[in-house]
């Protein structure tokens, strides 16, 4: 068997969830879970938990929620923990060079289409418009 590396996930949406679970599932040491903050949604407009939120909830995975990950204290509460890598699918924000540079191994970034022609917050359904 081999030693899983030490990671901070970062995603946001349910687009996410099963990446998070993934991880989960082969037991990855996941030190810490960054996703937005809760927002109002639907109709109601009402404050909810993102889904990965609720789903580090459940697992009992600590929650950080920074307005913005490129602040001063979210680069040190990362840099704290020394994780060797960073895994982020979905998350919303651009991180930092300094954000980057913090795990050895480097991070992994899942999305949903081909960057960086359809990046943004709905990158399937441009890929749907365009007919690809």
């Amino acid at each position: 068997m081999y030693d899983l590396p030490s990671l901070i996930f970062m995603g946001t949406p349910g687009f996410a969830v099963p990446s998070l679970r993934a991880l989960l599932d082969a037991e990855a040491p996941i030190l810490l879970v960054i996703t937005q903050p809760d927002r109002p949604r639907g109709r109601g407009r009402r404050v909810a938990a993102p889904p990965v939120k609720k789903l580090a909830q459940e697992r009992g995975l600590p929650v950080y929620q920074p307005k913005k990950v490129k602040s001063p204290e979210a680069v040190e509460r990362i840099t704290a923990l020394g994780p060797s890598c960073l895994v982020v699918v979905a998350y919303g924000q651009l991180l930092s060079a300094e954000i980057l540079e913090i795990p050895p191994l480097g991070a992994v970034n899942v999305h949903a289409s081909l960057l960086p022609k359809y990046r943004g917050p709905a990158p399937i359904h441009w890929a749907l418009i365009q007919g690809e």
